[in-house]
């Protein structure tokens, strides 16, 4: 396991930046940082997918100077901020939950931007985890080597993999040049060629499982859906590929109308009531495997929806 760096290993500035569910945690990680010596350079708060994508751009943009330049980015999983910032060339976001996750990402991928979950994370755990992985070298023992230095293989295998991560994100257009720039989406690409199961408890749904545990989907609604409130174990994140949703967190008493690109959390237990006002598709990642129980019928949903717009 990494110990902690000297100053002299220290980057020279870190950008960070959060959404709302990540603000507090950002702001005593800025005061960690700068408590290190550390420059931090802060874009303050924001949507999650703006947030991360600011960090990312950054970050990116000083990936070929000389100056070691990182980004620390924090929203409710640390999930969503990962996603967008991991959107630009030389950017290796990783969410990070744990002092093991850290030094893994350090010394396999060369992670350059660590994602934090506000919800899941304290302040005194996020500092171990930064302490972990600020003071971790590339290819240095870590929990997935046994905490033994890599074979000569894979150390070979893990230099020769800088120089191919760097091409991923940059423009391909001379390997597929009729290629549809619509095709570059990666949660669109996972829908493709993928068969969708209808979803028995919700009429006019269907789900794609992209990943079990925690479970990932993509889901559709067809134009004029209904879902009856209902609740899971697990809060989950969701982001609308396309279409047009209202959703009804009854147990806030607060309503969330959704267009393609929206972004909304809804906690573990909260119960909620959805309307589709057009054909909808949505990406949505839970904190644990999925699971659902009804809190209403269908006709007493559409019944109380049907009130609310009279």
């Amino acid at each position: 396991m990494a110990g902690a760096a000297s100053t002299s290993d220290l980057p020279l500035k870190i950008i960070t930046g959060a959404d709302a569910f990540g603000a507090s945690l950002k702001d005593a990680m800025v005061s960690h940082l700068r408590s290190l010596g550390i420059a931090v350079e802060d874009t303050g708060v924001s949507s999650y997918y703006s947030a991360g994508s600011e960090v990312g751009r950054r970050v990116s943009s000083a990936s070929s100077s000389s100056s070691e330049i990182r980004g620390l980015v924090c929203c409710g999983t640390g999930v969503g901020v990962a996603m967008f910032a991991n959107k630009f060339p030389g950017v290796y976001a990783a969410t990070c939950l744990t002092v093991e996750d850290a030094v893994n990402a350090r010394s396999i991928s060369d992670c350059n931007v660590l994602a934090l979950s506000g919800a899941k994370t304290s302040p005194e755990s996020a500092v171990e985890i930064f302490d972990a992985w600020i003071g971790t070298p590339f290819k240095s023992p870590c929990p997935a080597s046994g905490s033994e230095t890599w074979s000569s293989e894979i150390s070979s295998f893990l230099d020769d993999s800088l120089s191919e991560m760097a091409q991923i994100g940059k423009s391909t257009d001379h390997l597929s040049p009729t290629k549809p720039e619509s095709d570059s989406c990666a949660i669109c690409c996972l829908a493709k060629n993928r068969e969708f199961t209808p979803v028995e408890i919700m009429p006019g749904g269907s789900m794609k499982i992209v990943r079990e545990t925690p479970t990932s989907a993509i889901v559709r609604f067809k134009a004029g859906s209904v879902e009856p409130a209902h609740h899971h174990t697990f809060g989950h994140d969701l982001v609308v590929i396309k279409g047009k949703k209202s959703v009804w967190n009854i147990s806030k008493s607060e309503r969330a109308d959704l267009v393609e690109g929206d972004y909304l959390f809804t906690p573990a237990g909260d119960v909620h009531r959805v309307k589709y006002h057009e054909d909808t598709e949505f990406f949505i990642t839970w904190d644990g495997h999925w699971d659902i129980f009804l809190d209403e019928d269908l006709e007493t949903a559409k019944k109380a929806i049907e009130q609310e717009a009279s």
